[in-house]
């Protein structure tokens, strides 16, 4: 499959926007997706990352309005077909992305601002907001998927594998991180080390981290390296840092979920207008400490630091609830979305009973199944014919796009339904067991309204079977899994 980004990279905005379409390329590289990225202001920096990624790139010249960046993106992406086209721009909306029609198939936004019409099929927000469906009330077509909140946070992989190795924080500050993001045309970075420094705690570890878009990198590594800090530019190294901190200090953004995931403690100062709804947001959760300032910055950073650093209960508090809020698993969730294809439900029928007959007996579903052994043909064609006759049965087949892609078995006693399912034999796309157990739920609350509850039994080992149902809400009810559904 092949997708295009289209992302905004100018100095204005920083390089938020590229870093985290870069995180989803990633993500999609590794499920042999084609990539292709598009940018009128990528720094030689940001393309020699892409490069090295083995990602075409395409530069655009100037524009003076959406309709000339429309026909510049159709000409950079001419010749090829791409199935999607993820669009992370504040600068373009409908007008821009109707254009775009008619060079993919479907159409991604990546937006948290909420301030003007889009025209997608698809529209991810990782911002933490108190009602965030509504704000895209009005603002994206009826049938637009919209994927909302940090459990969808664009996060790389090194930040879960961090994860699993530490611990909320719970002990003195001995190390503390300072980021404020790829830019920092503000030198936030400079005063938060001054500040830091100026509390002359004897013993604490200092890491500092700028970006390779920081105009005064030289200037900053400088000055650590008067006061004894450890200076990082452009590192790789960013989960490995945030996990050993104790407590950082830095800006909004994606590294406010990455804080979050690894349970760091953060003094967040608002360094640009588009941060200021998240941070203040994710501040009412608990997420992290965003005072509101009223003094100049370094005497700001300087009392609020040490208040931290002397509110061991507060810190702890903070680790947690970050934790909780991301888990590290949002590309993952963005990725299923995308790749994703409508399945539909279908009852099955005599003439699908050689196809039943093969899946059956194909070692990989016979492994997961309560009686492992080859079935022979006639066995199963009187199976197959009770099934369809059966007023306490209902056998299901999912197409998706014409093809089947797994089986569904119901069998019903009261008010209760167990479900068999699985995937037929073959490749599948991520989260395509999801999607047809989704499909199979929503496919008896509309046609058997009096079932309450859906068992499942898992049998000892499978662990692909566990995910899937306690993935999709299901709780373990001695040997099975179970959910309500419908009324209760």
């Amino acid at each position: 499959m092949n997708v295009a980004f289209r992302v905004d990279a100018s100095s204005q905005i920083g390089t938020g926007h590229f870093f985290r379409c870069l995180t989803l390329a990633d993500a999609l590289k590794k499920c042999a997706w084609q990539i292709h990225f598009v940018s009128r202001h990528l720094p030689g920096e940001l393309q020699k990352i892409l490069s090295d990624r083995g990602f075409a790139f395409s530069h655009i010249g100037r524009a003076t309005s959406q309709a000339d960046d429309a026909a510049d993106t159709i000409h950079a992406l001419s010749g090829s077909s791409w199935e999607w086209l993820i669009v992370d721009h504040y600068a373009l909306d409908a007008r821009w992305e109707r254009e775009l029609r008619q060079s993919a198939e479907c159409i991604a936004v990546i937006d948290d601002l909420a301030d003007r019409p889009h025209d997608c099929d698809l529209l991810l927000d990782q911002n933490l907001h108190t009602d965030p469906a509504r704000r895209y009330e009005g603002r994206v077509p009826a049938g637009c998927r919209l994927l909302l909140g940090p459990m969808y946070a664009l996060l790389r992989e090194e930040f879960r594998v961090a994860r699993q190795h530490v611990i909320p924080r719970d002990g003195e500050v001995k190390r503390i991180l300072i980021f404020f993001g790829g830019v920092d045309a503000e030198n936030y970075t400079g005063q938060a080390i001054d500040a830091i420094a100026g509390l002359g705690i004897a013993g604490l570890h200092m890491d500092v981290v700028v970006g390779p878009g920081n105009l005064r990198r030289d200037e900053i590594r400088s000055h650590c390296i008067r006061h004894g800090f450890v200076c990082h530019v452009h590192t790789d190294r960013m989960a490995e840092l945030m996990a050993a901190a104790d407590l950082a200090c830095g800006a909004g953004g994606t590294t406010i979920w990455e804080r979050c995931c690894l349970g760091l403690p953060t003094l967040a100062i608002c360094v640009a207008e588009n941060q200021k709804q998240q941070i203040e947001a994710a501040a009412r959760e608990g997420l992290l400490y965003a005072p509101e300032r009223k003094s100049e910055c370094l005497s700001f950073i300087q009392r609020h630091a040490a208040l931290l650093m002397e509110n061991r209960f507060l810190r702890t508090a903070m680790s947690r609830a970050g934790r909780r809020a991301v888990d590290g698993e949002g590309v993952w969730r963005v990725v299923r979305n995308l790749t994703r294809r409508n399945i539909e439900l279908r009852t099955a029928t005599v003439a699908d009973s050689d196809d039943l007959f093969n899946w059956r007996n194909d070692p990989a579903v016979r492994a997961a199944s309560r009686i492992p052994d080859i079935i022979d043909r006639n066995t199963h064609q009187s199976w197959v014919v009770s099934s369809l006759t059966s007023i306490d049965r209902i056998l299901l087949i999912g197409d998706c796009d014409g093809s089947p892609v797994g089986v569904v078995r119901f069998d019903l006693s009261g008010i209760e339904a167990e479900i068999s399912i699985y995937l037929v034999p073959g490749p599948h796309p991520p989260g395509q067991g999801r999607s047809l157990l989704q499909c199979a739920e929503r496919w008896l609350a509309v046609n058997r309204p009096e079932i309450a509850r859906i068992r499942a039994r898992v049998l000892a080992g499978n662990e692909r079977s566990a995910r899937l149902f306690l993935g999709a809400g299901y709780v373990i009810e001695f040997a099975d899994y179970s959910k309500r559904i419908g009324r209760q």
